[in-house]
């Protein structure tokens, strides 16, 4: 997996050739981040700033001047070489008109339609977890919650919940709750149809989880902190989970590498909405770098 953001423009042209930009051009259409009386910069360009900054790990101001300085940069988001760039706030607004008219999980869907269409996943299974994300901050986030956690401080933020692949490491599904929500209670939403073995940790034990699995065609294979029968039923309750952790652990390195590299370590806004666009924003940016990964796996 290619777990840093693209840096050279080779990578992200190869990035931009995976993606039918005038489906997801459809969907913003209408947009304006302009402020009154200013000409509107197009929709698509300023989302796929947004992008980049993902990528890269960029602040509003940071990403204006990258905008202005870098050549990669400025053709990926369509802008010619002397043409004039956007400002920060202008990606305020964007951000703000993306929120208001819940469009992020209308483009995290529509890129992982496209990317699943480019046949570079074998469905052999999926892995569900969730991980907590700090909110921006804790004095000012009305709408963070508190969530404790056994090995580490207790957290005030979000927790997004995220359904992969067993193999590709693809997000297939993804949630983001304030952070004392049970890990478990958006299974039934970030879970695909025909998900195959399903791994998950012992939050996912127990009969609810379970219904779902079925329900979408896949078999639990959940990790279980109890059994009855003696010293022989613990040996196989113990070898089942060890079979699961191996394959369950997978998940992990997503979290890691999207907080690493894609701007996940704290929100950088607000309030629910908007830390669920920057968690669909995040998604939709590892996707797209793990599928060229795979693509370019497949080629060689």
């Amino acid at each position: 997996m290619c777990d840093g953001a693209p840096r050279g423009g080779t990578s992200l042209d190869a990035v931009a050739a995976q993606i039918d930009w005038a489906e997801l051009d459809r969907l913003l259409a209408g947009i304006s981040s302009s402020a009154k009386g200013e000409l509107g910069w197009p929709p698509l360009a300023l989302f796929r700033a947004l992008l980049l900054a993902t990528w890269h790990d960029l602040s509003d101001v940071r990403l204006a001047e990258a905008l202005d300085d870098r050549a990669s940069f400025r053709r990926f988001c369509g802008f010619a070489a002397h043409e004039p760039t956007p400002e920060r706030t202008a990606f305020v607004r964007f951000r703000a008109e993306l929120v208001r008219r819940v469009l992020d999980r209308a483009l995290f869907e529509a890129v992982t339609r496209q990317l699943d269409a480019l046949g570079v996943v074998v469905r052999t299974g999926t892995l569900v977890d969730a991980t907590l994300l700090p909110s921006a901050s804790i004095r000012v986030d009305g709408e963070a919650r508190w969530a404790g956690h056994r090995r580490r401080k207790p957290v005030h933020g979000y927790k997004a919940h995220v359904a992969t692949d067993q193999d590709a490491g693809l997000i297939r599904g993804v949630e983001i709750t304030t952070a004392n929500v049970h890990d478990a209670a958006e299974l039934d939403a970030i879970l695909p149809d025909a998900p195959g073995e399903t791994y998950g940790d012992s939050a996912y034990q127990g009969s609810r989880s379970e219904r779902i699995i079925r329900a979408r065609g896949g078999i639990p294979r959940v990790v279980h902190t109890s059994t009855w029968g003696g010293p022989e039923a613990l040996e196989q309750l113990q070898a089942h989970n060890a079979d699961v952790r191996r394959v369950r652990c997978r998940i992990e390195k997503v979290f890691g590498t999207c907080k690493r590299s894609y701007g996940l370590r704290r929100m950088r806004w607000l309030g629910l909405a908007k830390a669920g666009l920057q968690v669909r924003l995040a998604a939709m940016a590892y996707n797209l770098r793990r599928s060229l990964g795979l693509l370019t796996a497949m080629v060689a």
